[in-house]
C-alpha cells in the first residue's frame, strides 16, 4: 500500500464510522457532493496533481471554487460535479454558461496573490457516487477557457 492511499483509506473509515453512529450531517445532496469532492481530491492526487485549496471562498465574490492543485507548472481550477445515479444528462453539463462565469470570477480573485502569473486552465470532474460501487470519476483537462462563454469540445 502506498503512502499516497493512505489519508484516502483513513476517510473513507471515518465515513462508515460516522454512518455506523447514524449521525448524517446535513441533506443527502449536500453529503452526496462532499463524497465526490473527497473521491476528486484523492483521484487527482493520484493523477499527479498538487492539491493546494479546497472549498476556497473570497470576500469579495459569492461563489467556490471546489479544488484548486498544480497540474506540473499548470495552476487548475477544478469544478466537481457530483451525482448518485447516471441520468439522461452527464453531470458536467451542469457547469453551464453562467457557472463558468462564476467560476471565472473566482479564479480571477484567486490569481490576484499569484506573481508572477502562472499558466492557467479551468478542469471539470464528474464523479458518480453510485451505492454498493466504486466512484466513477472522469477528468476533463481544459473544460472552458478564460474567454469563451461557451465550453470546448469535450473528447
Amino acid at each position: 500500500m502506498t503512502n499516497g492511499r493512505i489519508p484516502e483509506l483513513i476517510t473513507a473509515a471515518l465515513e462508515r464510522m460516522a454512518r455506523l453512529l447514524k449521525r448524517p450531517r446535513g441533506p443527502a445532496h449536500l453529503r452526496t457532493g462532499s463524497k465526490g469532492e473527497d473521491a476528486a481530491f484523492y483521484f487527482l492526487r493520484r493523477q499527479g496533481y498538487t492539491m493546494v485549496a479546497r472549498n476556497w471562498r473570497c470576500r469579495a465574490r459569492k461563489g467556490e471554487l471546489d479544488l484548486v492543485g498544480w497540474d506540473g507548472g499548470t495552476l487548475c481550477f477544478i469544478e466537481v460535479k457530483t451525482r448518485s445515479e447516471r441520468g439522461l444528462v452527464a453531470a458536467e453539463i451542469a457547469v453551464d454558461r453562467e457557472k463558468q462565469k462564476e467560476l471565472r470570477g473566482m479564479a480571477a480573485e484567486f490569481m490576484r496573490k499569484q506573481r508572477p502569473r502562472p499558466p492557467s486552465r479551468f478542469d471539470v470532474v464528474s464523479v458518480y457516487v453510485i451505492a454498493g460501487a466504486a466512484p466513477q470519476i472522469e477528468l476533463f483537462k481544459d473544460a472552458f477557457s478564460w474567454r469563451s462563454m461557451s465550453g470546448k469540445r469535450r473528447s
